[in-house]
């Protein structure tokens, strides 16, 4: 069994920075988010009460209420409410009696102020709970301090700190003094049994602003002087801008000018600065100034552009092309081989051999993309929904040549994320332009815009082979073609590798100019359900049932010295035996088809069973159950959601997503052309959870990859076809294309 999700830990001083204050008192910082009330509204405004600054992160009201300050973005993925439940249990303070606030940037005092690839609370895990933890203690040790009596003799709870008389003073009662004592090295941590927080349900923290509409999206966002912008890009990839005509765009109400940029850009990536967050095409782009969001979006509709080719245009019929060519080739790496897979397949009694193909997808995010930026010539300032707030400030201080301490970057809740607020791209157009027209502007994007000029999740094909002897896999081949980048080095030691003696898994990609990127649970998104689906086919070809064939192969891994393997066999099986449990594997009522799938990503092992039953000739899912081990939950009801929204994206998109391209153009441009799960059409999701005191793993992503597979693989139970294409809807309607 592996033990890397056990073995992650980081030192309190990789996570936990401190420092003396002038004033002789300490600096705690830590990564969290927000923190609220569950269900009963505070008898106080906890906002707008007077709160003593304990240090930068921490405030503490003289009525013990606590502000803390969250560094990370929120993207909707409930780190916000989770983390800040960490603190809250270790200092000991009733959660009702905490108020989180965002924080801006601060590298100095703050570490991986980032959302992606769904690692918060897994990387805060420990040191966020020390930072409770060591605020608590120093507070008792002032206690002690005015009692004059020794700290070991006092204990706190419920932000009440008492000595062994049973006198009691309050944590604000005692914050200035604490915030001038010896930050304690050593403080012990509550062991999972002593939780009053952890574990308990709590409602997300931004619930009452989003239900009454209050700011708190980068759309929210206005500051005085605000002018607002709208980008004209070009509308066919691999096209640069030739000429333009503004003349009725000025025309419009509203509309005060129209520039273009690019000029930064080019320079920019000319000089070999440019990040893995930037992708921008250096050619030149129109842009439409005015007063108000109407005006802005428009004038750009009344513009009038030329543009040329500068590269090929490129078509999905030519992308289904190369990458089969990728896959017959045998010039591809190799990214992991054990065995002697070419000997296992030449002595095999059977070789079976099936290739998947995904299509591009847009990331459909609800708040389209928007950036405020603010140049003048003493700062750069920058507000708006990016999950790489960092990275936007260096591209900005980079960009402009301006120290990077004169850039101030501010976060705002997002309206979705997925991995397209990864890439700042917005936010660098915004900050072009304010610094082109000397005045603060919020870029606003479109729908469109989105769907037509974004980052996609690449199109891939998988070839996956797999030898059998004597009624046994014997030997398994992955092939991976994708467009412009391939799996991350951690995949090809996820499950199946250490089951299969004779295992390989190779990749190669196309170059394109069409922009790609992450996409939620990158890669594993569509692999999960490649390989799910051909092991489903498998455990046909073998006469065994498709559970027990799974639990029979992670006997393979259990006890594994070898450090690459990412997952653990005893959890996954667990998780399987938990899943089949609880959704009935194999007792569906007539009429109704089931389907399984197990996959471990971002450090999370999932399980998933879904049922299906025919109506018009075509497969709706009525039901997914689904298990997760993600170790200790931290807020089940956040969990829960995370869990029911990656099931939901999963089956939408493996169901319904397509976007393909003809001559460099996208084939939807909005949601009355492009296909989305709907309402009606959304199964009841069940969640269950495997209990255990592990350290939390990722969860904003791993509920995702593998309901793919477990619909897939029902399907087949109700209609006898296998499903190679994604999205399935699309393929059973013709169905020349489905077998094979």
């Amino acid at each position: 069994m592996s033990t890397k999700e056990n073995k992650f830990t980081f030192s309190r001083r990789n996570f936990l920075k401190t420092s003396a204050l002038a004033s002789g008192g300490i600096m705690i910082g830590f990564n969290l988010l927000s923190a609220c009330k569950p269900n009963v509204t505070p008898s106080v405004d906890i906002e707008n009460l007077n709160f003593n600054d304990f240090n930068a992160f921490i405030k503490i009201s003289n009525e013990g209420y606590v502000t803390i300050f969250s560094p990370n973005p929120e993207i909707g993925q409930g780190v916000k409410t989770s983390m800040p439940m960490l603190i809250a249990e270790e200092l000991d303070v009733e959660w009702n009696k905490v108020h989180v606030a965002q924080a801006p940037l601060d590298t100095k005092n703050y570490q991986r102020q980032l959302a992606g690839g769904s690692q918060s609370i897994r990387f805060g895990w420990e040191a966020l709970r020390q930072t409770g933890a060591t605020t608590k203690q120093m507070l008792v040790n002032a206690a002690a301090v005015k009692w004059n009596v020794d700290a070991a003799t006092c204990s706190a709870s419920k932000g009440i700190i008492t000595n062994a008389k049973g006198e009691t003073l309050g944590y604000g009662d005692v914050v200035n003094e604490a915030a001038l004592l010896e930050v304690p090295e050593n403080v012990t941590l509550k062991k999972p049994s002593e939780f009053t927080i952890i574990g308990t349900n709590a409602i997300n923290v931004d619930l009452p602003k989003i239900v009454t509409g209050k700011p708190l999206f980068g759309l929210d966002y206005v500051a005085e002087g605000m002018l607002y912008a709208s980008v004209l890009r070009p509308p066919v990839f691999g096209q640069e801008l030739v000429s333009f005509d503004a003349s009725e765009a000025k025309k419009v109400n509203g509309v005060i000018d129209v520039i273009t940029i690019g000029d930064k850009v080019r320079k920019f990536k000319e000089a070999g600065k440019s990040n893995w967050t930037f992708k921008m095409s250096s050619t030149d782009k129109v842009v439409v100034i005015a007063k108000n969001t109407w005006a802005t979006i428009k004038g750009k509709k009344a513009l009038n552009a030329k543009w040329k080719n500068v590269a090929k245009l490129e078509s999905t019929e030519t992308h289904d092309k190369e990458l089969t060519k990728i896959l017959d080739s045998k010039d591809i790496t190799v990214r992991r081989e054990d065995g002697n897979v070419e000997k296992a397949f030449a002595q095999a009694d059977k070789i079976v051999e099936k290739t998947y193909h995904s299509p591009f997808l847009p990331h459909n995010c609800l708040e389209p993309m928007n950036f405020y930026a603010n140049v003048t010539p003493e700062k750069v300032h920058l507000v708006g929904p990016v999950q790489t707030a960092e990275f936007a400030a260096i591209v900005a201080s980079e960009m402009l040549g301006y120290d990077l301490d004169k850039v101030h970057v501010e976060m705002t809740r997002m309206g979705g994320g997925f991995g397209r607020r990864l890439y700042g791209d917005f936010a660098y157009e915004a900050l072009e332009i304010s610094n082109a027209i000397k005045k603060p502007v919020k870029m606003i994007s479109t729908r469109e815009d989105d769907m037509t000029t974004g980052v996609y999740r690449p199109a891939i094909k998988y070839r996956i082979a797999a030898s059998i002897k004597d009624n046994k896999i014997t030997g398994y081949h992955l092939k991976e073609a994708a467009i412009n980048s391939n799996m991350y080095g951690l995949i090809p030691n996820f499950f199946p590798a250490g089951c299969i003696p004779n295992y390989k898994v190779s990749t190669g990609n196309y170059k394109s100019d069409i922009t790609t990127g992450a996409w939620r649970a990158p890669y594993t998104n569509f692999l999960a359900f490649a390989e799910q689906s051909f092991f489903d086919e498998l455990a046909q070809e073998l006469n065994i049932d498709a559970v027990q064939l799974r639990i029979d192969l992670l006997q393979n891994v259990k006890g594994t010295k070898d450090e690459k393997i990412e997952y653990s066999g005893q959890r996954m099986e667990d998780t399987i035996k938990l899943a089949a449990e609880k959704g009935g594997w194999g007792k569906a009522k007539e009429g109704v088809y089931q389907g399984f799938s197990a996959y471990y990503s971002h450090n999370t092992h999932v399980a998933e069973l879904a049922e299906v039953v025919i109506k018009d000739g075509l497969p709706v899912v009525t039901k997914v159950v689904a298990a997760v081990d993600c170790g200790i939950v931290v807020n089940p009801t956040g969990a829960k959601n995370q869990v029911e929204g990656g099931v939901l994206d999963g089956i939408g998109h493996a169901m319904y997503g397509d976007l393909t391209f003809k001559d460099g153009k996208p084939s939807n441009k909005n949601f009355d052309t492009y296909r989305l799960i709907r309402m009606n059409e959304t199964p009841k999701v069940e969640v269950h959870f495997v209990e255990n005191e592990l350290s939390p793993t990722g969860l904003g992503e791993p509920g995702l990859p593998p309901a793919g597979g477990a619909v897939a693989n029902a399907i087949h139970k109700a209609l006898g076809k296998r499903m190679y294409k994604q999205p399935f809807i699309a393929e059973l309607k013709k169905e020349e294309n489905i077998v094979g």
